[in-house]
């Protein structure tokens, strides 16, 4: 009787609960519209996060968070994925290995988009196996702006989806051009989700541009020289090679990213040399494994959507299976950082040592252009060839420099803070007005776009003298030591020769600007007791009037020389307004 009364009190508890929040998976329309349409489309933007969503509802192994805000007024998605259904990084990072995923940088190169959502789904319902050592996290679609700009004509070279969304984002930025400059709220929010991952291996999904060959697949791994160390070791004698061997056993063929343009791949490429403007460059900042993902635009979407999804998975397995090294190896590199007395700021392409590589092709050839009468290139994909190539995927340094013990930032130059601080970087203000004995840079020559990119007029092979110099600071000014986990993301950003340094992206140019000048028939008087009070400056002045035809033909010329080296001449012009406290 007791039993029965027992069962009769569990029946009627159980009715008095609400179950309707608790929905089964079958409840769960889980087909992609890339699956839908026999992959030939891709979803979109609603679609696309309603998927994700209904996914973390339907499996406890799948959390998704909001973050910040894009260009377009709408926040990014962070879906993760591990099957214990732990989410909490910190105890995580400590056993795990963190995986990052982004895709839709790009949107007309959806392929990411549609093969990650297949294999979160897939991992959750145990279709395919888990990993046991990492979390994958995603960015189910970075470029929200372009994204909802969807169009059937913007990638003129690609053979589907039918439609798809716009290289620019809302504001128009292409925004694997953005990670150091960070122009974007887009830019400004995936720092917020990569700090908050700390993602030991970063894939990036794109579709390439280019010449045409056999291979649906290409890898842009971040460039091993420019890595450095143990880590870059690693990556070109280790992971690589563990990535083309796991796709050949599927019979995926992989191949370096094509890096030409109107040219045959046959007669040699290079190496991208993926600078911090771009996602993998900004990520190797900070020691993480990164590479981009680069379909082939002409194969169809279908095999590029599949084709992404396997590589993704051998990356998984790769990493899930050397998670420990991974993290030793970035622990390391962290070391590297805070010990060693110079850096690597500057590379070029090694041409005297190439690698050899194996390469799958179109013949092709030079025939007259039915559209302009000149040449124009035409493959034959009926003639496939294997040829042995000329890869050029080694770089060497052109500039070293030493690292400094720390940088001082005036408190004025504040957008160039707020970056800082937007990527953890730390920081003291100096507590009182103080004389400090610094080196300072003086810009001696640039060159300037004389085209807008991205928003900028950028400044290339920046040169640069140094002295050293008792310079006045403000209490409030910024004291950031170079012994930090962020050391590599100071110093390209805060070195005005690195090749995206913040001088390079137009942050300074105030200072190149001379504000304060000379009325000639004033300085006229003062200019000649300066050449009669001093005779070297004099004879200087005489030397030079007599070398330089120019000089010697243009009296404003020669006014402004002397100007420049008397005591009215304004301190701030060209000298560059973050200095250095040496080691």
């Amino acid at each position: 009787m007791k039993k029965l009364w027992l069962a009769l009190g569990i029946v009627i508890s159980l009715s008095s609960c609400d179950f309707s929040k608790y929905k089964l998976v079958k409840d769960y329309d889980f087909e992609t519209r890339f699956e839908k349409t026999d992959g030939t489309e891709t979803g979109t933007y609603a679609e696309v996060i309603e998927f994700y969503k209904k996914l973390a509802e339907a499996y406890p192994s799948i959390s998704l968070q909001e973050f910040g805000e894009t260009d377009s007024g709408l926040p990014l998605h962070l879906a993760i994925y591990n099957p214990s259904g732990e989410f909490d990084l910190e105890k995580l990072r400590k056993s795990h290995s963190v995986m990052l995923i982004n895709n839709g940088i790009h949107p007309g190169e959806s392929d990411g988009i549609d093969a990650t959502m297949m294999m979160f789904r897939d991992m959750a319902g145990d279709s395919i196996a888990s990993p046991k050592n990492t979390v994958i996290a995603t960015i189910p679609i970075y470029n929200v702006g372009g994204t909802l700009n969807r169009n059937s004509g913007s990638r003129t070279n690609q053979n589907g989806p039918k439609e798809y969304g716009f290289r620019g984002n809302a504001r128009n930025y292409d925004l694997n051009r953005d990670f150091i400059k960070s122009d974007t709220k887009n830019a400004q929010t995936f720092y917020e989700i990569f700090h908050y991952l700390d993602p030991d291996v970063f894939i990036d999904n794109h579709v390439s541009n280019g010449a045409d060959y056999q291979y649906t697949l290409t890898h842009l791994f971040t460039q091993h020289d420019k890595l450095g160390g143990n880590l870059g070791d690693y990556v070109q004698k280790k992971m690589m090679p563990a990535l083309e061997d796991s796709l050949k056993a599927k019979d995926w063929d992989i191949t370096p990213y094509v890096n030409v343009f109107n040219e045959v791949p046959e007669n040699g490429f290079s190496q991208f040399m993926d600078s911090p403007r771009y996602s993998t460059g900004y990520t190797s900042l900070w020691n993480t494994l990164g590479m981009m993902v680069e379909t082939h635009m002409l194969k169809p979407y279908e095999k590029r959507v599949w084709g992404t999804y396997e590589l993704m998975r051998s990356m998984i397995k790769i990493t899930d299976a050397e998670s420990s090294v991974i993290k030793d190896l970035r622990n390391q590199a962290r070391r590297k950082y805070l010990t060693d007395r110079k850096y690597n700021l500057r590379f070029e392409i090694d041409k005297e040592n190439p690698s050899k590589r194996e390469f799958k092709g179109f013949e092709a050839e030079n025939i007259a252009s039915e559209v302009t009468g000149q040449e124009r290139l035409k493959y034959d994909r009926d003639k496939t060839f294997t040829k042995e190539i000329e890869y050029f995927d080694n770089f060497k340094v052109t500039e070293e420099i030493e690292i400094p013990r720390a940088y001082i930032i005036p408190q004025g130059w504040w957008t160039v803070v707020d970056r800082l601080k937007m990527n953890d970087i730390k920081m003291e203000t100096l507590d009182r007005d103080t004389i400090i004995n610094v080196e300072v840079y003086k810009i001696e020559d640039y060159e300037t776009s004389e085209t807008a990119y991205e928003g900028h007029y950028p400044h290339k092979n920046t040169k640069v003298s140094t002295s050293s110099e008792d310079v006045r600071f403000q209490k409030g000014d910024y004291m950031i030591t170079t012994f930090q986990d962020g050391a590599r993301y100071l110093i390209e950003t805060l070195e005005p020769s690195a090749v995206d340094s913040f001088f390079n992206w137009n942050f300074f140019d105030t200072v190149l600007q001379q504000k304060e000048g000379f009325s000639p028939y004033v300085f006229e008087d003062i200019a000649k007791d300066m050449l009669d009070k001093d005779p070297e400056l004099k004879e200087e002045f005489e030397n030079k009037k007599s070398s330089d035809a120019e000089f010697r033909n243009n009296w404003y010329t020669q006014l402004d020389w002397i100007h420049k080296r008397s005591s009215n001449y304004e301190d701030a012009h060209l000298r560059y307004p973050v200095f250095r406290l040496p080691r």
